[in-house]
């Protein structure tokens, strides 16, 4: 059947391309990329005005400034989740919309996805190189030495954390790699593979009431349930992240609490929704 054209009006985005081509705030801009303070400053401005392809220009400047030399602290790494989570999901909600029966056999619809689907496979590649490249391999730097040099256990936990936070994250872009484009299996195993490090080294350096933690143990359940299809598997990893937090409960801190006990929240529907009889055949899950 041949689909009005008016239904697709919404979901036509104001830019073809993931990089702008009418302007680039790190360039156009004077000085910038000239100080770290001058990014962050313009993250932040760019999340309160909700330009999110803006912000995943400014916060990749800021990755690579020096050299990659620079860990993020824990504002600038929640600012680069922030942005590029924000212009993957605008795509992947538009994925799943012309993914409906409606819109099936339709060649104009097909063809349509697949522009979608090479933005958003452009944009995880990005944010997959920041982390692979010089997040990870940075931080695990400053790991060995911290190790080397017998550096308080605080600090060094500090720097677990950052490292389970970056898994956590190469897993989450790996797993929308395979959720979109079924050709490349070896984004099914790059993401499992990638969650499994990170909870290895979560488990022995975070609390289990941790947000990132949690979180971690959220999307790689989800990850077992939509991508991996072992429903099983997905339940016992979430059951099991929440029980420990409930045993530690009087362990949150309280700068977390809100963040932990929502995601905990999210842990327990997730298992409703699986273990439902009545659930249908791919019920809807919550994500970090």
């Amino acid at each position: 059947s041949v689909v009005p054209v008016i239904n697709l009006i919404p979901l036509i985005p104001q830019q073809k391309n993931f990089a702008m081509t009418e302007s680039d705030i790190t360039t156009e801009m004077k000085d910038l990329a000239s100080k770290r303070e001058n990014l962050v400053f313009m993250a932040r401005t760019a999340e309160s005005a909700e330009r999110y392809e803006d912000m995943c220009k400014v916060m990749k400047k800021l990755v690579e400034w020096d050299g990659g030399k620079h860990p993020l602290d824990i504002e600038e790494r929640n600012l680069l989740s922030v942005a590029y989570k924000n212009v993957i999901g605008t795509r992947r909600a538009s994925h799943r919309c012309l993914s409906v029966e409606d819109y099936k056999e339709n060649n104009y619809i097909e063809e349509y996805k697949s522009l979608i689907e090479d933005e958003l496979d452009s944009i995880c590649q990005e944010v997959l190189t920041l982390l692979t490249k010089t997040l990870i391999p940075g931080v695990q730097d400053l790991l060995k030495n911290a190790k080397a040099e017998n550096e308080k256990e605080d600090d060094v936990l500090k720097i677990q954390e950052a490292l389970v936070f970056y898994l956590k994250m190469t897993g989450d872009y790996y797993r929308y790699l395979a959720e979109i484009i079924k050709s490349k299996p070896d984004y099914v195993t790059s993401a499992k593979e990638t969650y499994e490090k990170a909870m290895n080294i979560a488990k022995d350096s975070l609390l289990p009431t941790h947000p990132i933690r949690l979180g971690l143990a959220l999307n790689f359940s989800v990850c077992y349930y939509e991508i991996l299809k072992d429903q099983a598997k997905a339940c016992d990893l979430a059951k099991n992240a929440f029980d420990a937090a409930i045993a530690k409960l009087d362990s949150i801190d309280e700068s977390s609490y809100k963040d932990s006990t929502l995601i905990m929240q999210l842990l327990r529907d997730n298992l409703t929704l699986w273990t439902s009889p009545d659930a249908s055949t791919d019920p809807p899950t919550n994500a970090e």
